[in-house]
């Protein structure tokens, strides 16, 4: 999770955060080269007292600057468009887990499952116990198995919600009368944090997400118990 005076994004937790932490490196490489070569030109057309009559009115340096921006969208379009792609592949998901969102809450139904269902709600501040964390705890977590194709159905039952657990690459806008569909891998073990991430109300700070992967025996276990118990 996030961390204070955090710079940079959580630690990837799914293959496609790995692929957008990579992106945003390789993005981020060009606009420092872009920078730096602008800075560099500002400094020297300030500094210098000399002209040059050939940069005055130059055939080609006006198309070396139009062909090398094109090139530079072409080497960041084509990574951002895998991504897409990327992001929006479903294939053969191993658990289908359907989110609803409230004013203010998560609902989830696992609907592979015909009884597990359950409402998550916020920890307030009094209730939490040592080493739990302020605004992000709630009684009830979403339970997933590690490295399988997880299927997440976002939607709302009354105003505009958005599902969204930054570790995992997941941001999914919860509409009232649409089914939105994502997908994830979580490749480890853990616990990732996030928010609802469209403004919904007074209570919008108040609908954590909180996302638990285990492995898969655990996950078997964790199902059979909440059979027995519905």
């Amino acid at each position: 999770m996030a961390h204070p005076s955090q710079l940079g994004f959580q630690d990837a937790a799914s293959p496609v955060m790995e692929e957008l932490l990579h992106f945003h490196d390789h993005a981020l490489m060009i606009v420092f080269l872009i920078s730096t070569l602008v800075l560099y030109i500002i400094v020297a057309m300030v500094s210098t007292k000399l002209t040059n009559m050939y940069i005055l009115d130059s055939q080609e340096i006006e198309i070396i600057w139009t062909i090398l921006p094109a090139i530079i969208l072409i080497l960041i379009a084509l990574p951002s468009l895998r991504i897409l792609y990327l992001m929006d592949e479903i294939n053969n998901p191993h658990l289908s887990v359907k989110a609803i969102g409230h004013q203010w809450y998560w609902s989830y139904e696992y609907t592979d499952y015909q009884e597990i269902a359950f409402d998550s709600y916020m920890i307030p501040t009094q209730d939490l116990a040592p080493g739990q964390f302020r605004l992000l705890e709630v009684d009830h977590r979403m339970i997933v198995p590690t490295e399988a194709p997880v299927r997440v159905l976002v939607t709302a039952e009354d105003v505009l919600h958005s599902w969204a657990v930054p570790a995992l690459g997941v941001k999914m806008d919860a509409v009232p009368g649409r089914l939105n569909q994502t997908a994830f891998i979580a490749s480890r073990p853990g616990v990732f944090y996030g928010q609802c991430s469209e403004i919904c109300g007074a209570n919008h700070s108040f609908m954590p997400i909180v996302v638990e992967a285990v492995p898969l025996k655990y996950f078997q276990d964790w199902s059979t118990l909440m059979l027995e118990d519905a």
